[in-house]
Formats: C-alpha cells, sequence, structure tokens
C-alpha cells in the first residue's frame, strides 16, 4: 500500500475546505497524507490564501506533518496525485444568484441543482469538469476523481457518457443526512443502520431500511410519518408529507422531492424572498462573508461552528471517508454516484445512478436493486431524461436538447416559458458558456 499520499483540492478556497481539511486530520492515523494541494482560479486568489492558511493552522495544531500548498496552477498540482476532489463554482456565487433571480423572474422555481437554475450550472460547470479529467488522464491516469460540485448526478453522466475515464464517483451529503434522520426517528446508533436507495442524484427514495441487517422498513415509516421534521436539511425546508402519500409511494422521498411535489408552495416562497432581496445565493453570500471574516482571525485553528449555516453539511466529511476506504479497501457500505452496469434494471447499464455500494480499493461495487418501485419509477426516468439531454447539451452547445431537456423538467410550466428562461439565463452567462 502507497504511503505518502498526495491529495489535490480543486475549488481550495471553498468555504467548506476547513472541513475538509478536519476530515483528513481526524483519519489521519489510516490516510497518511504528506501533501494536500488547494487549486483555485485567480478570481479566487484572495479566498484561497485565507483557507491555505486556516488549513495550515488546523494541521499545525494537530501536530501532523501534511504540508499545506495553495497554487493556481492546476496542472501542476495534479502532477501525481493519488485522488483528486472537485468543489468548485464557475461563476462564483454570483453566478447562482442570476440562476436563481432570472428563474423566479420567468415564474420558476429557482434552484441550483433542479431545473433552469440546475441546468445552467451543468452548463458552466461541466466544461470544466473536462478539462480537469484530460488534465488528469495525462498526469495523474491513476488518481480517483471525487466530484462534489453540483449537479453531481448530471457531471458523473458526463463523465460516464462522454470520456473514457473509469475513476470518477459523484458524491452528495443527500443520502447520509437521509440516514441521520432515519437513525432519529428509530433512536439508534446510525452504524447499525444501512439503507436501500433508488433514483438519481436529488431524485432519490429510500425503499428499504435495515438494522443490523433486517428490514425494518415499516417501522421506519410510522417514524418518519411521526416525526416528519426530523428529515430535513438546512438549506431546504422540512414540509410534513401526507401519510397517505408516504405509505403509497412505500417509499421516502429525498428534502429535494419538496420542489416537485409542493411545487407551487415553494415558488410563493422563493417569490417573496425574491422580494426581499434574499434568495438563497444572496443568503449564502452573506454567510461566507462572515465565515472569511472568521477565517482570517489567526487564533482560529479548527474548523468553526458557523460552518454548518452554510448548507452541505457532511459533504466534505463523507468524501474523507470515501477516500480513506477506497483507500484502506474497507468494504463498508457508502452512498454514491456511479454507472449503473446492471444495478438497476429500470436504467440502461451506461447511465448513472445513486446508490448503496461497497467501497473496495478497486472502486465502489453497487448492491444489485433489480427494477425500481412502480411508484417512483416514471418520475426517475422523467429526472434522467433531463440530465442525458442537459448533458449533451453541454458538451456539444446544442439549444435543442437545452429546450427539450427543460420541457420535460416537471418544474418548467410551459414551451414558451422554457425559451424565455433559457434566453434569459444565457445573455447573463455568456462569457462562462463558450459553447454556446
Amino acid at each position: 500500500m502507497k504511503t505518502g499520499l498526495k491529495i489535490v483540492t480543486i475549488g481550495g478556497g471553498s468555504s467548506y475546505t476547513p472541513e475538509l481539511v478536519e476530515g483528513f486530520i481526524n483519519r489521519y492515523d489510516k490516510l497518511p497524507i504528506t501533501e494536500l494541494w488547494l487549486v483555485d482560479i485567480e478570481a479566487g486568489r484572495e479566498k484561497l490564501e485565507i483557507v491555505s492558511k486556516l488549513a495550515q493552522r488546523m494541521v499545525e495544531q494537530a501536530n501532523l506533518p501534511i504540508k499545506i500548498i495553495p497554487s493556481l496552477n492546476r496542472r501542476e498540482a495534479l502532477k501525481g496525485a493519488d485522488f483528486v476532489t472537485t468543489q468548485l463554482r464557475a461563476g462564483q456565487l454570483e453566478a447562482r444568484i442570476k440562476d436563481e433571480r432570472i428563474s423566479i423572474e420567468h415564474g420558476m422555481l429557482g434552484q441550483e441543482t433542479n431545473g433552469a437554475g440546475g441546468m445552467f450550472k451543468a452548463f458552466r460547470t461541466i466544461p470544466v469538469i473536462l478539462d480537469i479529467v484530460k488534465d488528469m488522464e495525462e498526469l495523474c491516469p491513476d488518481a480517483w476523481l471525487i466530484n462534489f460540485t453540483n449537479p453531481v448526478g448530471i457531471i458523473t453522466e458526463t463523465i460516464v457518457r462522454h470520456t473514457n475515464f473509469k475513476k470518477s464517483i459523484g458524491l452528495c451529503n443527500v443520502p447520509i443526512g437521509m440516514l441521520n434522520g432515519f437513525a432519529k426517528v428509530m433512536d439508534v446508533d446510525l452504524s447499525r443502520l444501512r439503507m436501500e436507495i433508488q433514483g438519481v442524484n436529488h431524485h432519490i427514495f429510500a425503499t428499504d431500511i435495515f438494522l443490523d441487517g433486517a428490514s425494518v422498513f415499516e417501522k421506519v415509516i410510522d417514524g418518519y410519518i411521526e416525526n416528519a421534521k426530523n428529515e430535513s436539511m438546512r438549506n431546504i425546508d422540512a414540509i410534513e408529507y401526507s401519510a397517505d402519500l408516504i405509505r403509497g409511494l412505500q417509499a421516502i422521498p429525498c428534502p429535494y422531492h419538496n420542489y416537485f411535489f409542493f411545487t407551487e408552495d415553494q415558488l410563493n416562497k422563493q417569490l417573496k424572498e425574491y422580494e426581499r432581496g434574499e434568495v438563497r445565493g444572496e443568503v449564502i453570500k452573506g454567510v461566507e462573508a462572515e465565515l472569511f471574516a472568521l477565517y482570517q482571525d489567526e487564533a482560529l485553528k479548527e474548523k468553526p461552528k458557523q460552518l454548518e449555516k452554510r448548507g452541505g453539511a457532511l459533504y466534505s466529511d463523507a468524501a474523507c471517508n470515501l477516500i480513506s476506504s477506497l483507500y484502506n479497501d474497507t468494504c463498508d457500505i457508502q452512498y454514491v454516484n456511479i454507472k449503473n452496469n446492471g444495478t438497476s434494471t429500470s436504467l440502461p447499464d451506461d447511465s448513472v445512478l445513486e446508490a448503496a455500494c461497497v467501497i473496495t480499493k478497486d472502486g465502489p461495487k453497487p448492491i444489485a436493486l433489480g427494477e425500481f418501485k412502480m411508484q417512483i419509477n416514471g418520475s426517475i426516468q422523467v429526472i434522467k431524461s433531463f440530465e442525458r439531454l442537459v448533458a449533451e447539451a453541454a458538451v456539444n452547445g446544442d439549444r435543442t436538447a437545452a429546450i427539450a431537456a427543460l420541457n420535460i423538467n416537471p418544474l418548467c410550466p410551459s414551451d414558451k416559458r422554457a425559451n424565455q428562461v433559457f434566453d434569459a439565463l444565457l445573455e447573463a452567462h455568456k462569457e462562462h458558456l463558450p459553447q454556446f
């Protein structure tokens, strides 16, 4: 087994990075990192410098020989890397705010991974990710790419369909957040639970829960209905689903299903936030300003508690856990985005899904699902069609695929609105969309 690991984080100036560093520090006995490269672009130079100095203080406080190396040179950083993580935001938060506000202006939900906003985030991000993959194929072909840049499902789909790179894994915090919620409902330790999920990123359903290996799904459904507000995320409202819906689906939706099952309520809420200048991106901008002010304090030598307000809690910790399991061949079960390859008979083998996998040194080994449940299969197929068309549009600059994708998506009210919001977002983001 190789010792002296080199890990490269692209988007190293992110406010999430201190959580990533904390995760590596906590696992140093299992994950002997000698170099952690934090890579960003010129526009992120100031944040990168701030985060890198905090990371260095954290490592020194832990008395560990991990070298923190900030860099604006991605190719230099990637040479000989063992693991590469991506947590980038093309266009920074201003682009997210445009996605949200322009979508809402056109009577559509504004959200960074769903609908029109999610599509344009994919359009901006995919060219960058494809360049990273190309560099990795040349400079570190044996490295694993762990992507938790949203929209994770569409990005993973693009890598699988439009490159020959075999060592990419998409990672999201939603499944582990759901499992934490179920552990609270059952009042048991998280380590005793395993979850079966069916679907694609941000459109998954829990379809079985196992306690010490035995299914307890009916008990979880009963507890979930009674304690609906336990299962929530900081950046998505906790909404109580009807008992009839949950029992009829025989599946528990993830928090992002709020946008599909409560579309009118969510849009009305967002319209009020829009009027107050408080769309999610604008709120996050304020949270990030607070975080980076804290990060500059030379007395700070650990991840601040305020980072939990950022949303996406457990993202970085999940990444550290996944890297450790790949390196140590632990064969534990984690929830990741991978190529289907027969995991579910409801999707083509070359599509990507999010599923429970056994994590080995050779990569994730998905646990077979068979067919998706009839009650949820239709909605999963719709979102998968959306993802595939968005990936095609992003790679080829294909407007027709983009318009078809938007019309397929349940969050788009009409073809007319699809064309209008596409044109408005294309104009707003043209500097980041060379393919169009």
